[in-house]
């Protein structure tokens, strides 16, 4: 199915760049602009971006394994020290 019109994208290609992606960094925030650039493209009027966001997050492997990771010690007190 065809995503974005102005530009071609399809359903398939956007699952396939977010494989990609994740693939070569499995912690890297997946946006719609990174897919544009992957697929050689550039957003044109913005009209397909509901649809365009509803099917990267449908995508196998879109979200990243939120495990619980510690805060690192450089970081803690950091929201009471700026007060």
């Amino acid at each position: 199915m065809i995503v974005c019109h102005c530009t071609g994208i399809t359903d398939r290609q956007i699952r396939s760049a977010v494989g990609w992606m994740r693939a070569s960094d499995p912690d890297t925030i997946v946006t719609p602009g990174k897919i544009y650039h992957a697929l050689g493209r550039r957003a044109d009027c913005g009209g397909c971006m509901k649809l365009f966001v509803a099917t990267m997050r449908a995508a196998e492997g879109f979200a990243v394994d939120a495990g619980p990771a510690p805060v690192p010690a450089i970081l803690r007190g950091l929201s009471r020290a700026a007060g």
